[in-house]
This record gives structure tokens, sequence and C-alpha cells, in this order.
């Protein structure tokens, strides 16, 4: 039988949250590596920026006869991951440590590229790639996490829903083009035959 956790006391909890009241949000019972948390924050708000760069770009370069309602789409996702890249900026205050926003350093912690596409079909397919990329990272960064920081957990959590939205978004727009750029069907381009 699983012994249950133990409760503070009211007088335990009161002299403790006078302790260290410097750390905000952080308390004695914070069981987090909050170093190595701030850290993988930093990659994800990197990935973040990077995807709000790459759908305003594919937001303003989208062209063809399908472009009005993809790139509607594309501006609805870049404003969606400019709201995660704040809410993990945020926390990241919050685990007392300082969100990095530095240009120079974006391209090299995200974990999803920056891809310039010509295409709209080409827009469509790295727009998904990126966010199967996140889905996995997030996924991970939750694993990690564990029941460590569940404000942390529930953060990622409804980040990682709506990646899997932007996800199943972009997968339909793939599959409402009638052909890839090279006029190939989707099945012919990226499958050989047997």
């Amino acid at each position: 039988m699983t012994q249950s956790p133990q409760l503070s006391d009211v007088a335990t909890l009161r002299r403790q949250a006078r302790q260290h009241i410097e750390r905000g949000a952080v308390t004695e019972n914070y069981r987090g590596d909050r170093q190595r948390l701030i850290g993988l924050l930093n990659e994800a708000l990197a990935t973040e920026l990077v995807c709000v760069l790459r759908y305003k770009q594919h937001y303003f370069l989208a062209s063809g006869l399908n472009a009005e309602s993809v790139s509607a789409e594309f501006l609805e996702h870049a404003q969606q991951e400019m709201e995660h890249a704040d809410a993990l900026s945020r926390r990241i205050v919050q685990l007392g440590g300082k969100p990095d926003l530095c240009p120079d350093r974006l391209s090299s912690q995200s974990h999803a590229e920056y891809v310039e596409c010509d295409s709209l079909y080409d827009m469509i397919r790295e727009n998904l790639v990126a966010e199967r990329i996140a889905i996995d990272s997030y996924r991970e960064m939750i694993n990690f996490i564990g029941n460590n920081d569940p404000t942390t957990r529930r953060l990622l959590e409804d980040i990682l829903a709506v990646e899997e939205e932007h996800a199943d978004d972009m997968a339909g727009l793939l599959g409402n083009l009638p052909a890839g750029p090279t006029g190939a069907s989707e099945k012919e381009r990226y499958y050989e035959p047997q």
C-alpha cells in the first residue's frame, strides 16, 4: 500500500514562507532542477520565437490559388506561438531565471528550424515538420518534469495541445492541396513503388 505524503502543519508552512522570500514562487518544497528546467524553457522559448518568425514570413509570402485561407491559418498560428513564448517567458521569470531573447542565439537554441520556402506546399510542409518537432520536444520535457513541477508541466501540456492542433491543421491543409510543387501527388513524391 502506498503511503500518502505528509502534510505540513500551519506553523511550518508559515515559517517556511518567510524563509528565502527573494525566491518568489519557488518555495522549499519545490522539487524540480530549476537551472536545468530554465534551460529547457529557454530552448522552448527559442523554438516558439523561430516558429513565430517562420509563420509570419509564410503569412506574408503565401501566394497562389489557396493562399488566402492558408495565409490566415499561418497568421493565427504565429499569434498563438507568440502567446506560448510569452507564457514561457513568464514561467522562466517565476522560476528565478531570465528569458533568453537574444536574436543571435535563437536559431541555435531552437529545436525547430527556420526554413524559407517558395511554394505554398513547401511552406505548409515545413510548418508541419516544425510542429511535429515541437510536439516531441514538449512531450519529452513533460516526461522530464514528471511530478517535480506541476505548474510548468501543466503549462507545457497546454502548449502541447495547441501544437497538436497546429499539426492537424497543417496536415489537413497539405492534404487539400492538389499536388506538390513538382506536379506529383504527395504519395508519388515521398513513397517509392515496391
